[in-house]
């Protein structure tokens, strides 16, 4: 009977947990450059159940030891094993502002061994060691250095800050930022062969394990992509199909919920009414 609340109280964590994840994705549907969480969900291991003492098989010498007959197999509930995010190429959106920056992909080769497709980050400056992201939406700030919104320095393909005389410059397609037409810095501009292994730091920023630094996207073999001035790359969540996902997870923790409450009024009524004595 117990295990019943188990299975149905792991399958409400796993839905209260997944319904988490897809209100954040869509707090940030109009973020720039964010990447919409995908939830992977997993069964716990399965238990083989074994009836106690159900028989007993004798021995040569006369003995009886007792038999424990199999049962069957019990599937203990299900849980979030964790997220990952999606890094599918967003829409982009013009704003004509110069501090704006879109990454636009082009060919990112496949992993072999994970078919897992590769994909480019701006580099900033973290407290640890560098930082990446995918949303262009820069400025510049009081010191001339060029920052995040958040305030973190955006990185040039040596690992230094870069900074500005004035507002009036250009990037270029490869990166290369421009004043008066002459090349003052490259954007710092990272590959990762499988994202899905980079750590999410908030504010849009991703890290790498042990914070090490990736790989200069303009070196990389077989990576073609493009940087477009006074463009952003919108956030990847699909608005309508996360909705329907949030009412199919709300219903499936009702689902969860009735299942306990039935269980909860098996267990009052045994107590209550199955084991009381008549006098």
């Amino acid at each position: 009977m117990f295990r019943g609340f188990y299975s149905a109280a792991t399958g409400m964590l796993a839905q209260q947990r997944k319904t988490e994840m897809l209100t954040n994705n869509m707090a940030n549907a109009n973020t720039p450059g964010y990447k919409a969480d995908q939830a992977s969900m997993r069964a716990f291991p399965e238990m083989l159940l074994e009836r106690l003492d159900s028989a007993q098989v004798a021995t040569e010498k006369g003995l009886s030891i007792p038999f424990n007959q199999k049962v069957g197999k019990l599937n203990t509930g299900v849980y979030m094993q964790e997220t990952t995010p999606n890094f599918l190429q967003g829409d982009l959106q013009e704003t004509g502002r110069n501090a704006d920056i879109a990454l636009i992909n082009g060919t990112m080769p496949i992993d072999g061994d994970t078919g897992v497709q590769g994909s480019v980050f701006l580099t900033v400056e973290g407290a640890e060691g560098p930082h990446y992201t995918r949303n262009g939406n820069l400025t510049v700030n009081g010191n001339g250095f060029l920052t995040t919104n958040s305030g973190f320095f955006v990185l040039d393909e040596n690992g230094n800050r870069i900074q500005l005389q004035s507002d009036d410059f250009k990037i270029g397609d490869n990166g290369e930022i421009l004043v008066d037409e002459a090349e003052v810095a490259r954007l710092g501009i990272g590959y990762s062969e499988n994202p899905n292994t980079m750590i999410k730091q908030g504010d849009g920023l991703f890290a790498t394990e042990g914070n090490a630094a990736l790989p200069n996207a303009f070196e990389a073999e077989g990576v073609i992509f493009s940087t477009k001035q006074g463009f952003l790359e919108r956030s990847n969540v699909d608005a309508s199909r996360t909705m329907t996902d949030m009412m199919t997870a709300y219903r499936s923790f009702e689902a969860n919920q009735k299942v306990l409450q039935a269980y909860d009024r098996s267990m009052e009524k045994a107590a209550n009414e199955i084991g009381r004595v008549n006098g």
